[in-house]
């Protein structure tokens, strides 16, 4: 396979590790632009187009912070690698908040220079449509992440149902070293709080009635990899305890266990809660608050970002419309207004769900302000053509035939209750079996 060449600008004032860096970087495949400073580095970043850039820490005229803050304003998302002798986990944060991808410490063998531009880059490149902004914070929030995805730093994402916690926590697994090892996710808000000590650390064989077997638990099966621990916020304070000793120890007691067990996982927390107002009310630990928010990461809601309901929206629909086979073009112009306008409580997943059923609806080729709609707690009431009770039925009978007759998931992508799609096949006197 043929790798793609790439052009990197090399800014370091020693003139031997510079041409040092140049000869191994040119035998990677890659050709190389050299700077003797970064005031030198920035002038060449006007006019010549650059994959990435590899930067000294300390150089005289600007720090590494400084160049890389500037850097940014030139190049936006370019993946960025430091080289340093001054390493020192201030110096690594202060750096990757700024936009470095990651850290190399003198000395420095051909290997490890070769493994942490690949790293970076490959990192950098990973798939993010998922992610898709017009939004500057949120922009600026994804380079940020992006920085902080190549270290093996405890992240906490905070922020509203719906804002897309999962998907970030993926895509900084996606970007890590770690990626071709495990990412274990946990709700921790989906599990009885009497099974999940269990699920997160495992038990031994009769630890407790009914344990018939030894239970691998999910901080094991995530070694080497990552666990994602999902609405941390629900958990008790007592399970609490029991986490922080293993983020301080790096190791889990499995239940019923007689020596602890090492682990090796990087940890990626969610909540939708406020843990500051949740400390203050004795219900979340203040020491594990902190253990957890080494790099905070705050998600806005979709109210706060309005310019990306449009582009989200045409994502959603070549989505759906090709899991569906239907050609549909896009939104008429009512439509859009009537998107743009919305709400959004349940902010992209209320959107993702608002699109899906349009796309179900829809009979033309561009869905219309009246393909918004399903019962009256609709998130949209509009004049429509036609029965309203028909196109709800409609409705319902095209997603059921979606799902197989599945109305457990019927009623999660129309935002109902089972009970609503049974009472309505009821008054209309219809069935639809589950195959």
């Amino acid at each position: 396979m043929h790798e793609q060449m790439n052009n990197i600008l090399v800014v370091d004032d020693d003139p031997q590790l510079r041409c040092a860096l140049k000869e191994a970087i040119c035998r990677m495949g890659h050709t190389v632009v050299l700077a003797e400073d970064p005031l030198d580095a920035l002038r060449k970043l006007e006019d010549t187009p650059v994959s990435m850039i590899v930067t000294d820490m300390k150089m005289p005229g600007m720090d590494g912070v400084s160049f890389i803050r500037e850097a940014r304003k030139k190049t936006g998302c370019l993946p960025i690698l430091v080289i340093t002798g001054y390493a020192t986990i201030e110096n690594a944060v202060d750096a990757m908040k700024e936009g470095a991808c990651d850290y190399l410490m003198k000395p420095f063998s051909y290997e490890a220079l070769t493994r942490a531009i690949e790293t970076v880059m490959s990192g950098m490149s990973c798939a993010h449509e998922d992610l898709l902004t017009d939004n500057e914070g949120m922009k600026n929030l994804i380079h940020l992440v992006r920085s902080v995805a190549v270290s093996d730093m405890t992240v906490l994402v905070l922020g509203e149902s719906g804002t897309g916690k999962e998907l970030l926590a993926r895509y900084i697994h996606k970007a890590s070293r770690r990626s071709k090892k495990p990412l274990i996710a946990v709700n921790c808000a989906a599990i009885p709080d009497n099974l999940l000590e269990s699920e997160l650390f495992g038990h031994e064989k009769g630890a407790f009635t009914g344990a018939m077997e030894r239970k691998t638990g999910k901080f094991e099966l995530a070694h080497g990899g990552t666990i994602l621990l999902d609405e941390i916020g629900e958990m008790t304070v007592t399970l609490q305890a029991k986490l922080l000793r293993v983020l301080q120890e790096r190791e889990i007691d499995r239940v019923g266990g007689r020596q602890p067990v090492p682990v090796d996982v990087r940890v990626i927390a969610t909540t939708n809660r406020d843990l500051k107002k949740e400390i203050s009310e004795g219900r979340f630990r203040e020491d594990l608050y902190y253990r957890l928010s080494v790099f905070p990461v705050h998600l806005p809601p979709l109210r706060e970002r309005p310019e990306d309901i449009l582009p989200l929206s045409e994502h959603f629909v070549k989505k759906f419309a090709g899991q569906l086979n239907k050609t549909i073009k896009g939104f008429t112009r009512e439509a859009e207004e009537l998107l743009t306008t919305g709400h959004w409580k349940g902010n992209i997943r209320e959107l993702e769900n608002a699109v899906h059923r349009s796309v179900l609806i829809a009979r033309s080729d561009f869905i219309g302000a009246d393909d918004f709609m399903i019962e009256g707690d609709a998130h949209f009431s509009n004049p429509m053509n036609g029965s309203l009770k028909e196109m709800e039925m409609d409705l319902i009978m095209k997603t059921l035939e979606e799902t197989n007759g599945n109305k457990t998931r019927a009623a999660k992508i129309l935002g109902v209750s089972v009970r609503t799609i049974r009472n309505k096949l009821q008054e209309c006197g219809k069935n639809f079996p589950a195959v």
